[in-house]
């Protein structure tokens, strides 16, 4: 089991013995995930920390987007109960990219792209091909997109 996943666990037995249901429950929902893309395919294999990391990302992207939804459909306390879950998740994930970091980032690598040749918005994927190896785990895609955009544009 890597080490990850064997955190997981051991973290799902201490929320389970402290009574969180909050942390068993968002633990437990997360491993089905793991186990999921495990079993998944042709082959049962076991995922690499990477690869649970990226579970652990998209099941923290669902929360974020769920807890919109139940926001602007006038459901407050279940966009709460979203909220909660993905700050547990959280945890799990690399420190984020701040807004400068990621300015900086990109600005480079719009530079590179330009030296390549590629301007304007048609330089959008070149752009993007540079930056996304860089901020793997560290900055969401949308967030990603916008500065580049907002960078190419001006």
């Amino acid at each position: 089991m890597t080490t990850l996943k064997s955190k997981l666990h051991g973290d799902l037995n201490a929320a389970i013995k402290e009574r969180d249901e909050l942390r068993s429950s968002t633990l437990r929902l997360t491993l089905a995930a793991i186990t999921k893309e495990e079993v998944a395919g042709k082959e049962k294999r076991e995922l690499s920390d990477d690869e649970v990391q990226k579970v652990i990302t998209r099941e923290a992207k669902k929360r974020r987007e769920a807890a919109e939804a139940f926001a602007q459909g006038g459901r407050p306390e279940q966009s709460e109960r979203e909220k909660a879950e993905g700050e547990v998740l959280a945890a799990y994930l690399p420190k984020q990219l701040s807004d400068e970091e990621l300015n900086s980032i990109v600005a480079q690598a719009v530079e590179e792209a330009k030296a390549a040749g590629a301007e304007g918005p048609r330089a959008m994927g070149a752009v993007m091909k540079i930056v996304n190896p860089k901020v793997a785990g560290q900055a969401e895609g949308g967030r990603v997109a916008a500065v580049v955009k907002k960078l190419l544009a001006g």
